[in-house]
């Protein structure tokens, strides 16, 4: 339906109320209940003709800002989207409020509570668009990030903490996503809720979750609640607790149950990969060698924990040399030597898988169930990497255990049941941000890269820039702003006081602990002169950022505006002056409009470190020649998640570079769908959609050996 005839709609269908509760005949046990009815729907409709020439100047333009005309996808669009789900709900309740409020059995205090509910959404969303419509004013052509620190930035970090949002998480939960995932979301939102109220307990993590059982029901009763504690939590709660929830998939308990309904594999054993130096062939040319030492950050030289998992039984996964480096995880582990029948030969073809969790929480555990089905449906080994996680362990350390990872597996392919012809990197989230990231670190260190990269919905830019995608972090159960920052903050280690020991270190110990000690800090510190060295040309990360469409925003004052002039700095263009007056303004909201409020605020801590600029914690800001021996990267998004903006930006670099880059983008699924995949048909077709992209990267024409790049091969 046209966004016009929906507001038209919008607008007849709340007459229609009003008409009907004046015509109707006086209760006085109901007048409150009508009066709030009445006012509630003349409040919708003022909303309504505040937010139509909204929307209607976003659809004249968004298109602008997609990867090309057969991939519609941005943060504008799905705002659009989302306002059109809320107003679509209001029509469809409105209507059978007119059609039955005379009816004896109308239950008027109930229909009035959930029309209140979504007004006060829509208020929020309203306020949102105002949001983002200083994003479109205010931003490049084709820029969907506002780098400028001191502006809409910081103002939505000052809109998040102030503005109302338990409406979001009670009556109006998961408006926005299909109807067969909302039982999913409410069953998430109430238990961290009931989790949250037990927090710090005396109770071990089962213990916790069983007495969070039990006093879950008043949540499920009152939505607003339900709403008011998950604002709370997601605003004052600390980091400990996000990683103790998030981990209650990786309890025996929930993985048992996991298990019943996964695909059944001849192989799932976790190794502890030795810190031990390895030699690789030299990309551009095979007959001389790179040195790959073990991670080193923070603690030095250590072990890497993997997972294989393989459908089938092959070659080299029963071998003595595997059984060694496996540790035991449960009793329902599938040890390789448990066997006893004939194994497959190698396949040619090898996974490598980096975990999401916001690098903070998870293991390959929290993922076995799609990887089991995606091992069985590709019929190839599987590789998953349990890195270590943040705050113990922020960058460089989880990027130098994956890198150390794959190379291990390059080398060592044999005991994996693969040939390794083809290798492909796979990751969703914190670890498609990986995936990317060690495809990087192959270029740079001259190793062969992967074959092909499939990431779903990947974090490419780890810094607290605004977008219009991430104005969605304002509604987002399973993303909050706050708990986005919380992760960036902990993965850059602004605040990381205490490291793991190191434990069955070999003689590289050697090195000492200051010297790794220096180490660490020096690549931790390096973001500028790593790009200089890399590009001795390019301006430093913090003077300079460049846009889709080639065009540099410098910290002179240059600028390309949307028609693609250039304004000089010499002196303040009507644009940029334009833009300081907002912010001296502080961007106020049309006259006669303010958002709800919040009772419960909260001090957000905007992470802020040079660190976060980095090209191997943001590879969207990388510099071109970093990218340019990347292999075919295939991204899946989805135009329901904070992060889609990092997904079509990075695409739309790769693309301005000539680089191989498929963007897909799935329609109404949240952030993570990959670990509900079997919840729904949406987010099972869009895992399938993944393992297209992977059966891809396995079938595509290789070169011949005299037309490879250097390091392509």
């Amino acid at each position: 339906m046209d966004h016009k005839d929906v507001f038209a709609a919008l607008q007849t269908v709340c007459s229609d109320v009003i008409l009907a509760l004046n015509g109707s005949p006086g209760n006085s046990s109901h007048v409150d209940a009508t009066n709030r009815l009445l006012g509630v729907m003349r409040q919708v409709q003022e909303h309504g003709r505040a937010v139509e020439p909204l929307i209607t100047g976003f659809t004249t333009v968004y298109h602008h800002f997609d990867l090309d005309a057969q991939t519609p996808g941005n943060g504008y669009r799905t705002l659009v989207k989302v306002v059109h789900s809320c107003v679509i709900h209001i029509i469809q309740k409105a209507r059978y409020i007119a059609s039955n409020c005379t009816g004896a059995f109308f239950r008027l205090d109930h229909n009035v509570t959930e029309v209140e509910a979504y007004c006060s959404a829509l208020c929020q969303l309203r306020a949102l668009l105002y949001l983002a419509q200083i994003l479109l004013n205010d931003n490049a052509h084709g820029q969907l990030y506002s780098q400028d620190e001191g502006g809409l930035s910081k103002r939505f970090v000052q809109e998040y903490i102030s503005m109302h949002k338990a409406c979001f998480y009670g009556r109006c939960l998961g408006f926005q996503f299909p109807p067969s995932l909302r039982p999913f979301l409410q069953t998430v939102v109430i238990s961290m809720v009931s989790f949250g109220e037990n927090y710090k307990k005396q109770q071990t993590g089962l213990g916790m979750a069983a007495l969070s059982l039990l006093t879950s029901g008043k949540y499920v009763v009152d939505p607003e609640l339900r709403g008011e504690e998950f604002e709370r939590i997601t605003q004052n709660l600390d980091m400990q607790f996000w990683k103790t929830f998030w981990n209650l998939t990786e309890s025996e308990l929930l993985s048992s149950l996991t298990r019943i309904s996964s695909s059944v594999v001849q192989v799932n054993v976790t190794l502890t990969v030795p810190a031990e130096g390895l030699s690789l062939p030299l990309a551009s040319d095979p007959n001389l060698s790179v040195a790959v030492n073990p991670p080193l950050a923070h603690w030095g030289p250590g072990p890497v924990n993997v997972r294989l998992i393989s459908h089938t039984l092959r070659q080299g996964q029963d071998s003595a040399e595997l059984l060694a480096l496996s540790r035991p995880e449960g009793p329902q582990l599938s040890l390789p030597g448990s066997f006893n029948r004939q194994t497959a030969p190698l396949s040619p073809c090898l996974i490598i898988h980096f975990h999401g969790g916001g690098f903070v929480a998870q293991t390959s555990k929290s993922h076995e169930n799609y990887l089991k089905s995606w091992s069985k449906d590709l019929n190839v080994p599987i590789l998953s990497v349990d890195y270590s996680l943040a705050p113990e362990a922020p960058f460089p350390r989880a990027l130098e255990e994956c890198f150390y990872a794959y190379c291990w597996a390059l080398k060592n392919c044999h005991l994996l049941g693969s040939t390794a012809e083809r290798v492909c990197l796979v990751g969703d989230s914190a670890g498609g941000n990986l995936c990317i990231t060690v495809s990087m670190r192959a270029v740079s260190h001259g190793v062969r890269v992967p074959d092909g990269i499939v990431a779903a919905y990947p974090a490419t830019l780890l810094t607290t820039d605004a977008s219009p995608s991430r104005l969605l972090t304002l509604i987002d159960p399973l993303l909050p702003l706050i708990v986005l920052y919380k992760c960036i903050d902990a993965y850059a280690g602004a605040n990381c006081q205490s490291v793991q020991p190191a434990l069955h270190l070999d003689t590289l110990t050697a090195l000492g602990q200051d010297t790794v000690k220096m180490l660490s800090n020096f690549a931790q510190g390096a973001s500028n002169w790593l790009q200089t060295f890399i590009d001795p040309k390019a301006p430093p990360l913090s003077s300079a950022t460049t846009s889709s469409n080639g065009a540099t925003t410098s910290s002179n004052g240059a600028t390309t505006s949307s028609n693609g002039a250039t304004t000089s700095s010499n002196g303040p263009s009507p644009s940029k002056s334009h833009s300081v007056k907002r912010q001296q303004e502080v961007q106020d909201y049309p006259e006669n409009f303010e958002p709800l409020r919040s009772r419960c605020l909260a001090d957000i801590q905007t992470p802020r470190t040079p660190i976060m600029k980095n090209p191997f914690v943001s590879p969207l800001l990388a510099p071109d020649n970093l990218l340019k021996g990347l292999p075919p990267v295939h991204i899946v998004a989805s135009a329901l998640d904070a992060l889609l903006d990092d997904s079509v930006m990075f695409a739309k670099k790769l693309r301005n570079m000539n680089q191989p880059v498929t963007l897909t983008v799935v329609e109404d699924l949240p952030h993570g769908f990959l670990s509900l995949f079997q919840f729904s048909k949406e987010t099972q077709e869009a895992a399938d959609l993944c393992v297209k992209r992977i059966r891809e990267v396995f079938q595509q024409e290789e070169l011949p050996a005299d037309k490879r790049q250097p390091g392509l091969n």
